[in-house]
């Protein structure tokens, strides 16, 4: 009896599944359906981005060797054609070339280029803080030191990536434009920063040593 009733069971459940089917197996084929689109979809879009970041590095690396080379307008519009089309990693760094590219004819063309990629804030703090310290460098010999403090003094703070290279450009350019004073305190930053790298640190005693003697109260 048991047995009788477990194959009417079974008789039942096949046939519950038999409507279900018929009822939504046009929702259940559908969603099937776009799940293999969609995982081809995305297979589809990691080659294709692939192959563009394969290209994007090949024609990287032919600006490279134009740079070195010597051909540096061939090397500048290079980087700026890949700057504006290549994947984001690429893109700054194009950028970033275009502009070192652009410095050896005309260096204020360059720093704003740098200062466009500074002001850019979907490229990350760090790469804002590379372009703003290769813009002061370009001007560190016209700008005032007002300005250059300007551009660098937020990098110039304690745990900033590039704050050694600031607090050098700060001191120099406030020893160029006679403001001891401020050229005392940038060396002072960098004697009692412990992660100073050696040849700075030197550089910094070098100028310290040019400074007049502090006169006595």
């Amino acid at each position: 009896m048991s047995e009788l009733f477990d194959e009417v069971d079974e008789e039942v459940r096949r046939e519950q599944f038999k409507k279900l089917w018929d009822k939504y197996s046009i929702y259940f084929i559908a969603l099937m359906v776009l799940i293999v689109a969609a995982v081809g979809g995305w297979r589809a879009h990691q080659y294709f981005e692939a192959q563009k970041a394969a290209e994007a590095g090949a024609a990287f690396e032919k600006a490279v060797e134009l740079s070195e080379q010597g051909k540096h307008e061939d090397a500048e519009k290079a980087f700026t054609e890949l700057a504006a089309k290549a994947p984001s990693g690429y893109r700054t760094l194009a950028r970033l070339r275009a502009a070192a590219e652009a410095a050896s004819r005309d260096p204020k063309a360059a720093a704003k280029m740098y200062d466009d990629i500074a002001a850019d804030r979907s490229i990350g703090g760090e790469w804002q803080d590379l372009a703003k310290i290769r813009a002061a460098g370009l001007l560190l010999d016209s700008a005032g030191y007002a300005e250059i403090q300007q551009r660098l003094e937020a990098s110039a703070a304690p745990k900033s990536t590039f704050r050694h290279s600031a607090r050098e450009m700060l001191a120099l350019s406030a020893w160029r434009n006679n403001d001891m004073t401020a050229a005392r305190k940038w060396l002072e930053a960098i004697d009692g920063d412990g992660e100073t790298p050696p040849g700075l640190r030197s550089r910094a005693e070098a100028l310290q040593a040019l400074l007049p003697p502090v006169a006595k109260s």
